[in-house]
C-alpha cells in the first residue's frame, strides 16, 4: 500500500536544478541569504519514538538510511540521493523523520520548477513545498503534522512565501480507501499544522478539477511588493491582455 502522503509532486532532477541556479544568477537571484537553522523535535507513537530534525546536510543525510518503503517517487536508493542534492541547493531544505539512523519520512523545500508559472516571477523568495512522504507503518501517528511543524520553527522561514500545489491525480485514493473530498481535508488539516492555507488561483492545471488547489503560507517578515508579486503569479491571465 503507497504511503498516505505521496500526493505532492517533487522534481529534483540533477539537469532542472542547474538550469535553474543558472538562471537565479544570471538574473541577480541568489543574492538572499539563505539561512537555516537546525530544530529537533522528539516525537513519541504508538510504533516507536522518532525524531523530526532539520534542516539536515547533505552530509547528514548521507550517513543516514532511507527506509525501503520511501517508494512513492522513485526506489529507495534512487531517492536518497535526489534528496541529498536537494539538501546541497542553497535554498534547499530537507526536514526528516528517524528512527534510530533510519529515515521513515521527510519533506522538502526548493525553488520551484523552472517551466511552472511560480518560478517565472523570479521571486528568491518564494519556495515550494515539494514533496511530504512517510512510510505506511507510521500513517496516521502525526508525523506530516510534525515534519511541517518542525519547518516553521526555523525564523528564516518568516523570508519567504512558501506554496504548495496539490492535485487529486496525485492522491493515493485506492490505498488510503478515501474519496477525493474526504482526502483533500486530510491534506489540508495537515497542511494548516504548517501554517500553509488555501489561496484561490487561475492557473489552468489547479481550475481544472474543484478539489485541486494551491496552498500557501507568507512570511511574517514579507514586504508588500512580494506579496503583490505573488497575487500576479496567482492571476497572471489577467494580465496577458
Amino acid at each position: 500500500m503507497k504511503t498516505l502522503y505521496c500526493y505532492l509532486y517533487l522534481y529534483n532532477d540533477r539537469v532542472m536544478n542547474f538550469i535553474s541556479l543558472i538562471e537565479k544568477t544570471l538574473e541577480g537571484g541568489d543574492s538572499m541569504e539563505h539561512k537555516k537553522t537546525y530544530n529537533v523535535m522528539e516525537l513519541k507513537t504508538a510504533k516507536g519514538n522518532l525524531t523530526i530534525e532539520g534542516p539536515i546536510s547533505p552530509k547528514q543525510l548521507e550517513e543516514m538510511e532511507f527506509h525501503e518503503d520511501l517508494t512513492s517517487f522513485r526506489p529507495p536508493h534512487q531517492q536518497h540521493k535526489a534528496l541529498i542534492e536537494i539538501a546541497g541547493l542553497p535554498e534547499g531544505r530537507i526536514i526528516a523523520a528517524r528512527d534510530h539512523n533510519t529515515v521513515v519520512g521527510y519533506v522538502t523545500y526548493l525553488y520551484p520548477d523552472p517551466l511552472e508559472r511560480w518560478s517565472h516571477g523570479k521571486m528568491e523568495n518564494l519556495i515550494e513545498l515539494g514533496a511530504i512522504e512517510v512510510i505506511p507503518k507510521y500513517r496516521g501517528s502525526s508525523v506530516g503534522k510534525n515534519l511541517l511543524k518542525v519547518s516553521m520553527m526555523d525564523q528564516a522561514m518568516e523570508d519567504y512565501i512558501i506554496i504548495t500545489t496539490e492535485y487529486y491525480w496525485h492522491w493515493d485514493l485506492k490505498g488510503t480507501g478515501l474519496n477525493v473530498w474526504e482526502y483533500r481535508k486530510v491534506m489540508e488539516k495537515m497542511m494548516n499544522a504548517g501554517g500553509l492555507v488555501w489561496y484561490a488561483t487561475d492557473d489552468p492545471e489547479i481550475s481544472s478539477h474543484p478539489a485541486n488547489c494551491l496552498m500557501a503560507r507568507i512570511g511574517s517578515r514579507i514586504d508588500a511588493d512580494s506579496v503583490q508579486q505573488f497575487d500576479k503569479l496567482r492571476f497572471m491571465n489577467r494580465f496577458m491582455y
